[in-house]
Order: structure tokens, then sequence, then C-alpha cells
């Protein structure tokens, strides 16, 4: 093998090594930013559902009270319908 012939591999050895340096960098921030994307989706699924379990006693009790009102209305509406007749 002549000393170009060496040369050209060298070259070619140290150009596949920075290559593949490169592929296995594109890969792990391929697999970081995947990981950080699951990540931002769990907490705001999660915080969503957080928000959720924390307002569900306030909101229970609006429905009672409106449910309690429109019985209210409901009975007022029959009163009135019964002192019209």
């Amino acid at each position: 093998m002549s000393p170009e012939e060496k040369e050209l591999l060298r070259r070619s050895l140290s150009l596949a090594e920075e290559n593949n340096g490169m592929l296995h960098s594109m890969r792990r921030s391929m697999r970081m930013a995947s990981i950080m994307r699951a990540l931002y989706w769990i907490i705001i699924i999660g915080s969503a559902f957080g928000a959720y379990y924390y307002i569900q006693p306030y909101t229970d009790q609006i429905m009672k009270i409106y449910n309690e009102a429109q019985s209210n209305l409901g009975s007022l509406s029959t009163m009135l319908q019964n002192i019209k007749k």
C-alpha cells in the first residue's frame, strides 16, 4: 500500500469516527428531546387533573346550590300557577 493510500485511508477513518460521534450525539439529543416532550405533557395533564381534584369540592357545592335554586324556582312557579287558578 502506497503512502498516499495510507494517508487517504487514515483521513477516511478519522472522518468516519467524527461522523459516528456526531450521529451518536444527534441520537442522544433526539432521545432527550423525546423524554422532555413526554415529561412536558405529563406535567400539563397531571396539573389539569390536580386542578380538577383541588377544585372539585367547590364545583360540587356550586352544583348543589344551582340544583336547590332550580328546585326552589320550580316550586315557586307551581305556587304562582296555583294562586292564579
